[in-house]
């Protein structure tokens, strides 16, 4: 299959969730043997209007991010490429309009990606953005509510999660036994202060807790471990790389969630994937509650008091290192998601 992505930013202009999901997936179909281009704006430094990386063509269109330059240039090249589906980010809206033009000269049809962490603004022209795509897809069904809020009905829109690599997760070697884990940038969204509270609560009791993550609130929540005289059972991990964060979830017992935002819980996917116990501390803007819904092994609680019980109670389930449960967020099970969804678009368009 010929897939064109269309993000004028990639994840070297700005690296932000979204973006590198829409890398992940490119990178996932070059790697199946798809022919793969992402059309974007240039982040090499000399001439050439393209580069590969690791299968992934990626297209200059403008040389610098510039909306209309993009826009004014995009529908004919992607006609020149003649895609069997257009998978555009919906942000600048120019882009979403230009991909629609090149899909009708191309005769693709266009779905757009959209992951929620670029803000959602009351306007007509967003919603004719919308309107554009046969699909608009999203990580979860909180980011699927606010694109229903915009007019597009339900059939016009599809939740695909992020996905992990479960062979990893079954390959690391897990590292010493923790109580608790958590993980998030700490920064003013990761509410760390909620797990801290838990645990001051808890400082009678027997525990310890990794916290991985940096960010500008790191010597703050620091600070505050130290003033709940709680520091010396709690180790700050820093930033991680993948592999050594699902060791640290291999294990921990439970992971705890109390972020105020997330688009999609990516890091409690991971944690539950490697056998923790979910803890979810409900949030209003935040997809996490989702990932737990029918899962034996999890507690959803409201406030620290609450999440201090739920660690207690977790005591009494079982340890796990893996969780063959979440094995259908693998990255080959959500790969077929997506080519799933391609090949009813394509059968859709045909009809028109």
């Amino acid at each position: 299959m010929r897939v064109a992505f269309v993000s004028m930013r990639t994840v070297r202009h700005r690296d932000t969730d979204g973006n590198r999901r829409l890398e992940r997936l490119a990178g996932s179909l070059a790697d199946r043997g798809h022919d793969v281009t992402v059309f974007c704006a240039a982040w090499w430094d000399d001439p050439a209007d393209r580069r590969e990386v690791d299968g992934v063509t990626y297209r200059a269109v403008t040389v610098a991010p510039a909306r209309a330059s993009f826009g004014a240039r995009l529908p004919v090249l992607l006609a020149r490429y003649r895609p069997d589906v257009i998978h555009a980010r919906l942000y600048p809206l120019a882009g979403v309009f230009a991909a629609s033009a090149g899909g009708t000269l191309a005769r693709a049809p266009l779905v757009i990606d959209y992951y929620g962490d670029e803000g959602l603004s009351e306007s007509r022209p967003l919603r004719q953005a919308f309107r554009e795509a046969t699909t608009v897809i999203t990580p979860s069904e909180l980011v699927r509510t606010r694109v229903r809020e915009q007019g597009i009905p339900d059939e016009r829109t599809t939740v695909i999660p992020d996905a992990i690599d479960f062979s990893l997760v079954s390959e690391t070697v897990p590292a010493e036994e923790t109580d608790v884990a958590f993980a998030h940038r700490l920064d003013d969204s990761a509410n760390v202060e909620s797990l801290l509270l838990a645990l001051a609560e808890l400082r009678n009791r027997d525990w310890s807790a990794t916290i991985i993550g940096d960010g500008p609130l790191r010597a703050d929540y620091e600070r505050q471990a130290a003033d709940l005289r709680i520091d010396d059972r709690i180790t700050f991990a820093g930033e991680c790389s993948r592999a050594e964060r699902v060791a640290i979830y291999r294990g921990a017992h439970t992971f705890v969630q109390t972020a105020y935002r997330e688009h999609f819980a990516r890091e409690l996917l991971w944690a539950l994937a490697a056998g923790c116990v979910g803890i979810v501390e409900y949030q209003a803007e935040s997809s996490a509650h989702e990932l737990i819904e029918n899962h034996p092994r999890s507690f959803h609680v409201t406030d620290p008091q609450e999440l201090a019980d739920a660690i207690v109670s977790a005591g009494d389930i079982e340890r796990r290192t893996i969780d063959d449960a979440f094995e259908s967020y693998d990255n080959d099970a959500i790969l077929e998601s997506y080519l799933d969804l391609y090949r009813r678009v394509q059968e859709s368009h045909g009809l028109f």
